[in-house]
């Protein structure tokens, strides 16, 4: 694996995309460094659309994006330097897989020799060494998953951009993908894979970017953006027996702000203090030896706390999102709107 180069980033400048009357991403500003980035939205945020935007696949209605100091979108100099694995699996049944790896090695610059070589080597390191010669139509989720990333990582890129890298992958699998990600991350690639899932983030990295509705609404460690929770009022769910000797011990607990009953054996507890709430409520139900049938938070969501950060960014009180990022030297010259030519 090689030594990445020192300019490797991915900056955007107030980027806007939209198609026709719909805008999938409004006004993106950010900078990213070397190491591994969670990018976090719920289904439809525009996690894909960035994607596609960094790997040239796509070019901005207003706005600037540059991946190593380029504008990506039909410069082959630029895209030789990225590693794009989509979401949809468009893989070609009748294909090998090392015929298919080795020929997205061939686009990348490397003799058909060196291309080979290279394929047979990241499909062996993607546990496909005894399954590289067969068609791919044969292949099961798992594989054609490790496939894709096969694709992907063939010619060692700076930038890896990975959509929902982890779906439909076995734990053996998943581990595999994440220390080959970890490991290039240590020697300088960026790396940034999109999901809706807050443990495939945490596993990996403690770096996020949270959009919602098209927009950055956070970024920063995991931790950090957990805590903004606790900023607004959190409801906590008990269903258990004797509901109402638990609520009038939980109602002397000065972090409980008030209780209500949606159901017979059902208490909705506000709190300005979670974790307070939560180690009194443990206590309540232990020590009343109540018989608990479920205890939930519906804010404790990554959609409640995305619907929370746009509103909260919406009285300009971002957490990043809307400090400037990614912002441009004003000297430079700045494309015409809708494009980078």
């Amino acid at each position: 694996m090689k030594q990445h180069a020192s300019n490797v980033s991915i900056r955007a400048a107030r980027v806007t995309k939209w198609y026709g009357k719909v805008t999938a991403l409004r006004e993106v500003s950010l900078h990213l460094e070397p190491g591994i980035w969670g990018l976090l939205g719920p289904n439809g945020s525009g996690k894909t659309t960035f994607l596609q935007l960094a790997a040239g696949q796509l070019r901005p209605s207003l706005g600037e994006i540059r991946v190593c100091d380029e504008r990506p979108f039909a410069n082959p100099r630029a895209l030789a330097r990225i590693g794009f694995c989509p979401e949809a699996d468009a893989l070609y049944d009748e294909v090998r897989a090392i015929d298919f790896v080795s020929a997205m090695a061939e686009l990348s610059g490397f003799s058909r020799a060196s291309a080979r070589e290279r394929a047979a080597a990241v499909l062996e390191s993607y546990g496909l060494k005894d399954a590289m010669e067969r068609r791919m139509g044969g292949y099961s989720r798992g594989m054609r998953q490790r496939a894709k990333l096969a694709q992907a990582l063939v010619h060692d890129p700076d930038i890896v951009l990975l959509d929902e890298p982890l779906t439909g992958t076995d734990p053996s699998s998943r581990a595999m993908i994440l220390g080959d990600l970890r490991a290039r991350a240590k020697k300088g690639a960026l790396v940034l894979f999109s999901t809706h899932v807050l443990p495939e983030v945490e596993a990996l990295t403690d770096q996020v970017l949270l959009i919602a509705r098209g927009q950055l609404v956070a970024q920063g460690k995991t931790l950090e953006i957990r805590q903004l929770l606790d900023e607004h009022p959190h409801h906590i769910r008990v269903q258990c027996d004797r509901i109402r000797d638990l609520a009038a011990t939980m109602a002397r607990e000065e972090s409980v702000k008030g209780i209500r009953f949606p159901d017979e054996d059902v208490a909705l507890m506000q709190t300005s203090e979670p974790d307070t709430t939560y180690d009194a409520l443990t206590r309540a139900l232990v020590e009343g030896q109540h018989r608990v049938e479920s205890l939930t938070s519906p804010d404790a969501s990554l959609e409640a706390l995305f619907h929370y950060l746009v509103e909260r960014s919406g009285r300009m009180a971002g957490t990043g999102a809307d400090r400037g990022e990614g912002r441009f030297d004003p000297a430079e010259p700045r494309p015409a709107a809708g494009g980078d030519s």
